[in-house]
């Protein structure tokens, strides 16, 4: 709600500053250079921002396949720098070996959003070369992390009835009931069809 004014006003802006210096009188000294330069600049760095608003899904869920022994994840991909690269925007579904995804934990200490932060990430690496070749988001909370990954481990090694009871039902978030208004408006989780139908089916014997 904030982006978007912000970068019509700053697109307004930049449109004005190159109407008065091709049709004015200004000087050309180093003050109107670094305003020439800078304003494109803070348009730039603007709409990534609000195209975030825009196309990011309501959830990225990662589906635990036993049978194959496959994790499908519903990865959400971009780039500040290529803003309108459609290569490097949008929903961008993988599927990956059980046997080459650990779980990280990333401690970064930043003051200005509340000290320190630790979050889990899922790695996959290249079982021939050990090398790291994805890193996807898995919570924003340590001990929550703890808590999923020791249950995606129970599940995939022991299978569903070795799982705890739960407290609360699953939650389909494609479902509209007890959102916000402005999460409604998120676009919908859409496996694509192959990889939806794999990810919930067994191998082929």
């Amino acid at each position: 709600m904030i982006g978007v004014p912000g970068l019509l006003f700053v697109l307004g802006m930049t449109l004005y500053l190159y109407w008065i210096l091709l049709h004015g009188s200004w000087p050309r000294d180093w003050l109107t250079n670094i305003s020439i330069a800078l304003l494109p600049v803070a348009l730039w760095a603007l709409i990534p921002y609000v195209r975030l608003d825009l196309v990011t899904p309501r959830d990225e869920p990662i589906r635990f396949n036993r049978l194959r022994q496959k994790i499908y994840i519903y990865e959400f991909r971009y780039d500040r720098i290529f803003i309108f690269s459609r290569k490097r925007w949008g929903v961008k579904p993988v599927a990956y070996n059980w046997d080459d995804v650990t779980a990280e934990v990333y401690r970064v200490y930043a003051p200005g959003h509340g000290g320190l932060i630790e979050n889990v990430m899922l790695s996959v690496r290249n079982p021939e070369t050990n090398e790291v070749i994805d890193r996807v988001f898995f919570t924003y909370d340590l001990y929550q992390g703890e808590a999923y990954w020791a249950i995606a481990r129970l599940f995939m090694q022991q299978g569903p009835e070795a799982l705890p009871k739960f407290v609360h039902p699953p939650r389909d978030w494609n479902d509209d009931d007890g959102l916000s208004h402005m999460h409604c408006l998120a676009p919908k989780v859409n496996w694509p069809e192959d990889i939806d139908r794999e990810s919930r089916t067994a191998p082929p014997e």
